[in-house]
């Protein structure tokens, strides 16, 4: 080989790799957990979001569902401290056999299904008046093993996942009543 086609072909690799470079100029890239990038009708993290505040709730199941919701909406942070509106809900669960597979003596069910329900309204702090309602559900399926503690246990874990599920779907219905809404001035 000689000394013009070395030259040739390092002059053609330093083109593959200022092109390479050029092209990977435009890629971005941000942290993973930034808020820069989320979408406009997100609640986390906007600023552009009205502020709400999620009144506490009575029961384990009904905690639980408050616990997600808060931080979907505030992201992790703190809630607000002069929010614009009040999120209220009752948050209610019904659990049911669904099954029995294996007969037994005793024809014990293997199956069941937990059913988290929150009724809600959204209240205008400014004049004490809803200005959205709504109720929503979720299930969640669970095996019934023969010992008792398993099976409670099974239960809780069961209702825990419904309410992380019914939180997000709450998330959603909150930024939907909210979009629906004028400005608040």
């Amino acid at each position: 080989m000689s000394l013009h086609e070395m030259n040739r072909r390092r002059f053609s690799l330093g083109l593959v790799a200022l092109a390479g470079l050029a092209a990977m100029s435009a890629c971005t890239a941000r942290p993973l957990y930034s808020d820069a990038g989320l979408q406009t009708g997100s609640l986390a993290g906007s600023a552009a979001r009205p502020s709400i505040v999620v009144k506490p709730a009575t029961t384990r199941v009904g905690l639980e569902v408050r616990n997600h919701l808060i931080f979907l909406l505030t992201g992790g942070g703190a809630e607000p401290a002069n929010p614009v509106y009040t999120f209220d809900s009752t948050v209610s669960s019904a659990s049911s056999n669904t099954a029995t597979i294996q007969r037994t003596v005793d024809t014990e069910p293997t199956s069941g299904q937990v059913t988290v329900t929150a009724s809600y309204k959204i209240i205008d702090n400014k004049t004490g008046e809803p200005v959205a309602a709504g109720r929503r559900s979720m299930v969640a399926s669970y095996d019934i093993p023969r010992q008792e503690f398993a099976a409670v246990r099974a239960l809780r874990d069961a209702e825990n996942r419904a309410a992380r599920e019914l939180a997000e779907t709450l998330r959603a219905a909150i930024a939907q009543d909210l979009a629906r809404l004028p400005p608040a001035s």
